[in-house]
């Protein structure tokens, strides 16, 4: 089993406790306006905390109206923005170096529990050209560079129109015959551009695992859920390996990957809790509720505990049945009113209107 989701709960619970209050005084020093927000909102709460639950929690919106930084502007290494409908505020999250190496080095362990070690030939449904300035890039943009690195010899399967490179891909397919693949790419992308633009038999994927994640809002307005999504993918392609992610620019490295029996983990170095909304009480497990998300890797922003705009439902700890520890975790969509800002959903044609996510204390 790979070490990121073998590390059973009390263990991890109580590295990831000492560590999380650790970052909220580390913030609270460095970045002003998160240590105005703990005297307003948490009553200059304090750490070393009792529990998880007792962490001061940040809602994700913030970071679209405010720029919260704890490193001095000299040592900013790269800005990241959060994908959003046009003209509305995104998020924009400052790494210095040091959390940049962190969220590359977490990413790759949480990867090697479904490719192993070895990198695979990699398959990119995107375009080259989303790939702009290093510097500041769109959640997209950062999260293909951020997969490719388990890749090689990569094909971007679109062209700067978004049409699929047909023939380059049934040489690059060939090139690679009896080899297993990696092949990644956002949901709407994958089900708009390569399935949508295919016909079955065309190409064989079936030695292939498919990484994806983000999008489903736009599938669902066309009744497509995850297992017809699966099962397009076996009739299309002959696709037969898919694991899905969960994960945002607000709190890097922490990406939450579906196992085989279709469940969501928190990693070694994250964790989840589900809160009520009525009350922003922390709903027991088997509850559905708003996803507050927990990561000890965020250095350079207080993004370590942040209530997001989705809602799921934690179904157990270290009871999964695939082996992985962790909160195996499921998904339900956003907030109602939440923006939709999925990292591929951005490339939709019709967009809902924005709104807010409530009050958060």
């Amino acid at each position: 089993m790979s070490s990121v989701y073998a590390v059973p709960r009390a263990e991890k619970e109580a590295l990831l406790l000492a560590r999380l209050s650790e970052l909220t005084e580390h913030h609270r020093a460095a970045c002003p306006a998160y240590g105005r927000v703990l005297d307003l909102i948490w009553d200059g709460a304090h750490g070393p905390f009792g529990s998880l639950e007792d962490v001061p929690w940040l809602p994700v919106q913030l970071f679209k109206t405010h720029e919260l930084s704890s490193i001095a502007s000299a040592d900013v290494f790269k800005v990241l923005t959060s994908s959003g409908t046009t003209g509305a505020a995104r998020s924009r999250i400052v790494l210095d170096r040091d959390s940049a190496l962190a969220q590359t080095r977490t990413l790759a362990a949480i990867m090697s529990a479904l490719l192993g070690s070895e990198r695979r030939p990699m398959l990119i449904v995107d375009a080259r050209e989303t790939l702009r300035d290093r510097r500041a890039m769109a959640a997209r943009a950062a999260g293909i560079l951020g997969f490719q690195t388990f890749g090689r010899d990569h094909l971007y399967a679109l062209d700067g129109e978004m049409a699929l490179r047909r023939e380059e891909l049934v040489r690059w397919l060939a090139s690679h015959s009896g080899e297993p693949l990696f092949v990644f790419g956002f949901t709407f992308m994958v089900w708009r551009h390569l399935l949508d633009a295919l016909s079955p038999g065309e190409i064989d994927l079936s030695l292939a695992v498919l990484v994806h994640g983000g999008g489903w809002k736009q599938l669902q307005a066309e009744a497509v859920g995850a297992e017809r999504f699966r099962e397009r993918l076996r009739e299309v392609t002959g696709l037969q390996r898919v694991a899905s992610f969960y994960g945002m620019v607000e709190q890097i490295g922490t990406v939450f990957l579906e196992c085989e029996r279709g469940f969501l983990h928190a990693p070694a170095a994250a964790d989840v809790l589900i809160r009520d909304p009525s009350d922003w009480s922390v709903a027991p497990d088997g509850s559905s509720g708003v996803v507050q998300v927990l990561s000890a890797l965020p250095t350079s922003y207080p993004g370590h505990s942040l209530l997001t705009e989705d809602l799921g439902t934690v179904h157990g700890r270290d009871e999964c049945g695939c082996g992985w520890l962790g909160a195996a975790i499921s998904l339900h969509g956003r907030v109602p009113k939440a923006e939709l800002r999925g990292c591929s959903d951005t490339h939709a044609a019709t967009l809902p209107p924005s709104g807010a996510l409530p009050e958060a204390a």
